[in-house]
């Protein structure tokens, strides 16, 4: 970690967007871009709450303990995302892990200054409002699929989800270099299964792959495998 020489515009992530233009200079003033190496610790599971996060460049896995020995993914962050709330509340430690999945510049501010600028922009703080309650319900499905969809499904949730949060290179492929390991800890199950599984794809012409890149071919086929009765 070392704090970034570069420089965010104020206007690609989800505070600065939408919180008062006023109230953009108290931003510029409180705000420290922090640069992160690729697979570094933002923060860890149990750590007591500092600030909050907002990326800048890069993207981040979000992530807890799972078992004895594995993690799940609960989500992603990339640019202009927030992430770091989830320590916010009466219990001042984070419920999870955050790891950057390459180079990583955030925005990073203390947490006294944010929750002025709650305070302050009650439209923003109404769109946070919103962004938590889609969170919730995200989580909730995701416990669902864990529970009731069979592997075979999550996985071909989880590259949907993959292309719609990170889009599509000029090639066709997902715009995230994603390791099996990883994509096996999104879905809940284990790299083995997910290697088999993805050259079943593969053989089926539902996507196709080249290293870990990996790009979708029949998505409406994949979408089907996802129905859960």
């Amino acid at each position: 970690m070392k704090k970034s020489k570069d420089s965010c515009s104020l206007d690609s992530c989800q505070l600065c967007r939408l919180c008062l233009k006023d109230w953009l200079p108290a931003v510029e003033a409180h705000r420290k871009n922090i640069h992160y190496r690729k697979g570094e610790v933002i923060f860890s599971e149990g750590q007591e709450v500092q600030g909050i996060y907002f990326v800048h460049e890069g993207s981040v896995k979000i992530h807890k303990h799972w078992g004895e020995d594995k993690e799940l993914i609960v989500r992603f962050a990339k640019k202009g995302d927030i992430f770091g709330h989830r320590g916010f509340g009466a219990d001042k430690h984070y419920p999870i892990s955050a790891t950057a999945m390459e180079p990583l510049t955030v925005c990073y501010m203390e947490q006294d200054f944010f929750y002025s600028t709650l305070k302050t922009n009650t439209n923003y703080l109404f769109q946070l409002m919103l962004f938590y309650a889609e969170e919730l319900q995200e989580s909730e499905k995701n416990m669902r699929n864990l529970a009731h969809m069979p592997v075979k499904g999550r996985l071909a949730n989880a590259l949907l989800k993959l292309e719609h949060l990170f889009g599509l290179t000029e090639e066709g492929f997902i715009n995230i270099n994603i390791s099996r390991q990883d994509i096996a800890s999104y879905t809940g199950t284990t790299y083995e299964t997910v290697f088999r599984l993805l050259t079943e794809f593969t053989q089926e012409n539902l996507i196709k792959t080249d290293g870990k890149s990996i790009a979708l071919l029949e998505k409406d086929k994949l979408e089907t495998l996802t129905h859960v009765s």
